[in-house]
């Protein structure tokens, strides 16, 4: 399950949670100041243990993303057309890692908040080995944008998603749990 932050308190959850998996990779916390949506993933039993966040993407250098790789060029980006978002604070704590359905609530919040905002493409600095699940055992329609790089304190991978394609073929992704939110934080 996943739930948008709508409050304080869980903007104050939402944080613990992603600075806690940056840390542990040794990122740069960087506080996003104008994100469109934070979602917070939710075990069964109510435990926060996940974020992802949806942020506007800018082809100058308003998105620092820029700086790591020419997503403004990325034909994805291109055949767009302004409907571009950039998906930060994908994070899962570690112990909930490759455990139940977790990373498929962490992709569906991405969907879901891009289908709310209308956006068909997503770019993204991912963990290496992260990427390569997606692309391996989620077949998220994506493509890199050159080979990892170190970027604010650990190795990332730039890629860019066709979310688009995702939320008009849901039936595609078993893991996609379409509108699957939480009514609450418990």
């Amino acid at each position: 399950m996943y739930k948008s932050v709508e409050n304080e308190v869980e903007l104050a959850l939402f944080n613990g949670i992603w600075t806690t998996v940056w840390r542990e990779h040794g990122y740069e916390l960087e506080f996003s100041e104008n994100a469109l949506e934070r979602n917070i993933i939710f075990t069964e039993k109510g435990e926060a243990v996940g974020t992802s966040e949806l942020k506007p993407y800018y082809e100058d250098s308003r998105s620092s993303i820029n700086e790591v790789a020419p997503f403004a060029l990325h034909p994805w980006v291109l055949q767009a057309q302004g409907k571009v978002g950039e998906s930060d604070k994908i994070a899962l704590l570690s112990s909930y890692r490759g455990k139940g359905t977790y990373t498929d609530d962490v992709l569906s919040s991405i969907c879901a908040s891009a289908a709310k905002f209308n956006l068909t493409c997503m770019v993204s600095l991912l963990e290496p080995v992260f990427m390569r699940a997606l692309r391996i055992l989620y077949k998220v329609p994506m493509q890199k944008l050159g080979e990892k790089t170190f970027y604010k304190g650990d190795y990332v991978v730039p890629a860019v998603m066709d979310v688009g394609y995702i939320n008009e073929h849901p039936e595609q992704f078993t893991w996609y749990k379409k509108f699957a939110t939480a009514a609450s934080t418990k």
